[in-house]
Order: structure tokens, then sequence, then C-alpha cells
């Protein structure tokens, strides 16, 4: 069974999320496993991790976006995936959408440094995949993220949580 490492990025110049998640190359299709194997020892999906990268509010722009730099850099050389997942940006508030592209830019670049392949989604496309309906909201995509990784609980912080799903969503579109 061919397994890949999967980060999934929710950008932010606040707060950048990121879900780790190990999974077999494709998700299974109905029943796939082997009738000599115990379903128990097949886990098809694996939340490795999941975190924030945080920018302190009063910090100049410039100082902010070195930050994502480095973290990223540093997270990206820890855990070396196969594939990454990015958010695409959402236009719903002209003053915070510069920033966050600005934010994107910088992950971009940190992925193209370090010659990672990336995949890009809509919100939409996110809540399609993990709920079946485009315009859900935040808690219905978050406990999706919950079910199918067979949490007991919805991990956080939310920015966390949309990495997972964005990872997750890469993972169905494999």
């Amino acid at each position: 069974m061919n397994k890949q490492i999967i980060l999934g990025i929710d950008p932010g110049i606040a707060t950048v999320g990121f879900g780790i998640i190990s999974c077999q190359s494709s998700p299974p299709i109905g029943n796939s496993l082997k009738i000599n194997q115990p379903s128990s020892l097949i886990k098809p999906i694996e939340l490795l991790d999941f975190g924030t990268i945080e920018t302190p509010a009063k910090t100049p722009i410039g100082h902010r976006l070195c930050i994502i730099y480095d973290d990223l850099n540093t997270l990206v050389k820890e855990i070396q995936p196969d594939l990454v997942a990015i958010e695409k940006l959402f236009f719903y508030r002209m003053s915070s959408t510069i920033t966050v592209a600005q934010a994107r830019g910088v992950i971009m670049l940190v992925l193209a440094q370090s010659n990672l392949t990336y995949v890009e989604f809509t919100p939409a496309q996110i809540k399609q995949a993990l709920t079946g309906y485009g315009n859900a909201d935040k808690h219905e995509v978050q406990l999706a993220v919950a079910r199918e990784l067979e949490l007991d609980d919805i991990p956080r912080p939310d920015d966390a949580a949309d990495g997972i799903a964005v990872a997750l969503t890469a993972w169905f579109n494999l």
C-alpha cells in the first residue's frame, strides 16, 4: 500500500493553519479491504499533526512575512510532504485580502524553493469535498474533519482544522 504525506495549508497573515495527514495514494472506494487482512490493521488515513504559524499583530508586515517564511521552511524540512494543498484566496474584505495574498505569496515561495508540488482549492471546493455542500458553514466542515479522521473532538484552533480540511480535500482529489 503506497502511503504519502499531504500538508494542507490555510493561508493568513496573523495565523497560517496547517494539517498533516498520512494516507493511501487514493481514498478507498467501497470496500477495498482484502479478506485476509483484519480491518483494524488497515488505516487508509491518519492525522499526523496540525497547528498554526502565528505572527504578532503589532509587528511590521515584513517581519510577519519573515516569520511565516522561516516557520514554514522548518515545517516543510521536518515533514518532507509528498504533496501540499493550499486554500485559494477568497475575496471578502479588501483590507485583509492584500495582506493574506502577501502571506500566500511567501508560502508559495517556500514551496517553490523546496521543489514541492502543490494543488489549490477554493473554499467552496473544500466544503463540497467534505460535506457534499459547497455552501456549508465552518462548523459543518469541522465536524466532517473530525468524522473523517475518527476524532473525538474538532481540532482547535479553527485555522488548524481548516488546514486539515484542505489536506483531506487533496486526498479526496487524488
